[in-house]
């Protein structure tokens, strides 16, 4: 099992190879950040869920929804990596980037306050099918194809994509890095963290970028 301080940002899904900026201005988060860089503890960027606590008697659904009754909870898969401080400012804020490095599955809640520790489990893929080694590149190359025509339309998008050479990059990372370069919606997003085989991530990414006009 693993320790890991979960850092929730609703509608935020990290994918492991991918540098995630964070600014940390809350009391709790910063003491939070000051263990892990203390602790070499990992810090998780997760989505979170709403949860609603039970409605109040002669409460209608409406009025609870509404209310402050809900609570957020992370995902129970998320991905987490070691912070680097970059600076901490006169006012205590700190600006850090968080090198995700793998994802994890929630086991056990640790801690609450003032911040959520979770004990954890490494989430790994299934072992993939030799078979499926130039199905695989198949899939990349297309995806790199509909990227190049993606990166043709959007200017702001040319630039991050002619930044590394996607063409190098094994399979495997390449499954996870493509979403940190275009990111789709937060739910999806989690979808795509908790697949297990790098063919269901291709075959989606694909799927989602051939319906981007």
């Amino acid at each position: 099992m693993t320790d890991i301080c979960i850092f929730p940002i609703p509608d935020c899904v990290t994918f492991p190879g991918t540098v995630f900026p964070l600014h940390v201005f809350e009391p709790r988060y910063r003491k939070m950040i000051q263990h892990c860089l203390d602790t070499q503890t990992p810090v998780a960027i997760c989505h979170t869920q709403k949860l609603l606590s039970p409605a109040k008697p002669n409460q209608d659904p409406h009025t609870a929804l509404h209310s402050n009754q809900a609570t957020y909870k992370p995902y129970p898969i998320f991905s987490a990596g070691q912070p680097e401080l970059l600076k901490a400012l006169d006012d205590g804020r700190l600006l850090l980037n968080i090198h995700i490095r793998q994802r994890y599955r929630a086991i056990a809640e640790k801690q609450t306050l003032p911040y959520m520790v979770y004990d954890c489990e490494p989430f790994l893929d299934r072992e993939a099918d030799p078979d499926d080694h130039d199905y695989h590149k198949e899939l990349k190359q297309r995806i790199l194809k509909r990227l190049d025509i993606l990166a043709f339309r959007q200017p702001e998008f040319q630039a991050m994509y002619q930044a590394h050479d996607w063409q190098t990059k094994p399979v495997n990372e390449f499954s996870f890095q493509l979403f940190g370069l275009i990111a789709f919606d937060a739910d999806t997003q989690q979808q795509l963290l908790a697949m297990d085989t790098i063919t269901d991530r291709l075959e989606r990414a694909l799927e989602l970028l051939l319906g981007i006009d």
